[in-house]
């Protein structure tokens, strides 16, 4: 191979390779900073005492504010029930599913 085309093809190869900016490495940065929430949403299967009860062994909420967030998912279809990190959002998670409530998880905007 000629100098000038090996030149030619190690240039092509760099200009094609992919390359991290500031920008990207900031926002990577900031979506793990980002808070997260956790919502418990509206089923026909559980009883209102039974959400109660979850919320209050779970995240030990008073019965009062277990109540409060039970109304909101029954009234207006989901409530927020929980916020932090990522990692801590996925535990919570899980938790409520294996006591058989639906529970998603989303960044908080």
């Amino acid at each position: 191979m000629s100098e000038d085309r090996a030149r030619h093809s190690i240039y092509a190869q760099i200009e094609s390779a992919p390359s991290v900016t500031d920008e990207q490495e900031f926002d990577s940065l900031t979506d793990e900073d980002t808070p997260w929430v956790v919502l418990v949403w509206n089923d026909p299967i559980n009883l209102m005492s039974y959400v109660v009860f979850v919320l209050q062994k779970l995240f030990g909420y008073s019965e009062e504010k277990a109540t409060e967030l039970m109304l909101d998912v029954h009234h207006k279809g989901r409530a927020v029930v929980s916020n932090g990190t990522r990692d801590e959002a996925e535990v919570d998670v899980s938790k409520l599913h294996e006591y058989g409530l639906w529970a998603t998880m989303q960044k908080d905007f």
